[in-house]
């Protein structure tokens, strides 16, 4: 039998204070703040508009975390909340105390509500620290624009009247406050959505992009006149921008090496870029040099995967890159190495040594030479913490290697390497009993270093079960 915790004074005094909505508004003046969140929230869901268009323009925080509490929408709840903001704008100075600042409407701010009302958010997001001050009663100041952080996310399940709403209810009020959007978030929903809503939106707070939807390049091509306006973008994420196969028609190819060098144009401008993502970025096959060419700054981030149709001239560029020789994440997964040298990957390695903290080198069809001369690098990646290079081609004897390479670095807090191939059958399966024997092998080399340490062997993608499997490795 569970025992029902019984509510707190504060839940008790805010639920007796809601049941006389003006004594509520009255008593706002001389509430003590920290009644303030946990008043809101009971507002919020009970949907009492009038104490909550009160309590926004008497707010004594900083910040006003409004987007983490529920899915925002255009209800009558939101309404009063922007009802409570104009009467807040339409003053001229205001005491001290109310110091709203910032209206988020971002899924952040978890952790206000959690520090003033305990337990009664526990549908908020987790992510994103809001700065929260408390302020000095009696004392009067002019009143500064307010600033609004919204995100744009554009998918199939949400439609877009919300963020409409928003920017035009923003550009109304235009010198009282600023709209800032850093995130854009496109999925599964076509490009003629997402243009309408840009044009009413200032571009260069953008910080971070990601396209999650099969584009071709004209709409790329297109979509990179709004990315060039970003000029203060940091993190860009593209994936599976489709180009013509074989069969379809070459006469279009000019046309798409336009649009291509539209997007490549438009690249040029970002001078802030220092993470760039790219999935299944089959428009980049014969074009890397290009693209390269348009990074302004050393990068920070490389994510590549899933894009086989990589020349090795395109590899080569890649690892060549003077502007990847400072990077502290590189993720190449599911790219064909097979037949490719190790020498640039090798150079590459050497080169980011002192920077590199995370390693991914997942599914990339290496043998056991090309991962034996990357070895004397990898040694001296010393503030590597996460390193993975599982579904590759690796013998056990390889596999010792690379304990005994990476036993010295001591940042290491993740190893996932491949299974090696003696365990696998010749329908692909893996032999549970050999496994085992190779399983103690490797952990009587382990014991040999002399160091605990914990570390995951993964097999190959299994098709007909839709997934891999990952085994435990200790010595302790």
């Amino acid at each position: 039998m569970s025992i029902r915790t019984p509510p707190t004074l504060l839940r008790l005094a805010g639920e007796s204070l809601l049941r006389d909505q003006a004594a509520v508004i009255t008593a706002l003046e001389c509430l003590p703040s920290e009644l303030f969140p946990l008043l809101f929230i009971q507002a919020y869901r009970r949907r009492i508009r009038e104490p909550l268009k009160a309590m926004v323009h008497a707010w004594p925080f900083t910040v006003l975390p409004l987007g983490c509490l529920s899915q925002l929408s255009l209800d009558q709840v939101l309404k009063a909340v922007l009802d409570g903001l104009d009467v807040l704008l339409a003053q001229e100075v205001r005491p001290r105390r109310w110091k709203l600042r910032v209206l988020d409407l971002r899924n952040t701010g978890a952790n206000f509500w959690r520090m003033w009302c305990g337990d009664s958010t526990r549908n908020c997001s987790p992510a994103g620290p809001v700065t929260v001050h408390s302020s000095s009663p009696n004392t009067e100041h002019p009143l500064a624009p307010l600033e609004v952080f919204l995100d744009l996310n554009f998918n199939e399940r949400d439609g877009d009247e919300f963020l409409k709403f928003i920017i035009q209810w923003a550009q109304q009020r235009e010198g009282l406050l600023h709209l800032c959007c850093k995130t854009l978030r496109i999925s599964e929903v076509p490009f003629q959505r997402v243009g309408k809503v840009l044009d009413g939106v200032q571009l260069d707070y953008i910080q971070e992009v990601e396209v999650n939807y099969t584009w071709d390049l004209p709409t790329l091509g297109t979509f990179a006149i709004y990315l060039g306006q970003m000029r203060n973008l940091q993190r860009l994420s593209l994936s599976h921008i489709h180009v013509l196969t074989e069969e379809e028609d070459r006469e279009e190819e000019d046309e798409e090496q336009r649009f291509f060098s539209q997007f490549l144009s438009q690249m040029l401008r970002l001078q802030h870029l220092r993470d760039l993502k790219m999935d299944s970025p089959s428009f980049l096959q014969g074009r890397m040099d290009q693209m390269l060419r348009c990074l302004q700054n050393p990068l920070d981030k490389l994510s590549i995967t899933n894009c086989q149709r990589l020349t090795h001239s395109d590899l080569t560029h890649l690892f060549q890159c003077p502007n990847l020789r400072q990077l502290k994440s590189l993720h190449l997964f599911g790219l064909s190495l097979m037949d490719f040298s190790p020498e640039p990957l090798r150079a590459l390695l050497e080169a980011v040594a002192p920077t590199l903290q995370d390693l991914g080198l997942d599914n990339c069809a290496m043998v056991d030479s090309q991962v034996e001369a990357i070895l004397p690098a990898l040694s001296r990646c010393h503030q590597l913490r996460d390193f993975t290079i599982p579904e590759n081609n690796f013998s056990v004897a390889t596999v010792g290697k690379l304990l005994r390479h990476t036993a010295g670095l001591r940042s290491l807090e993740l190893e996932l390497y491949p299974v090696p191939l003696e365990c696998y059958r010749i329908q692909g399966t893996v032999n549970q009993e050999r496994l085992a024997l190779i399983r103690a092998e490797l952990v009587g080399i382990l014991r040999e270093l002399g160091q605990p340490r914990i570390i995951f062997l993964g097999t190959k993608y299994c098709h007909k079960c839709g997934n891999s499997k990952v085994y435990e490795v200790e010595f302790s």
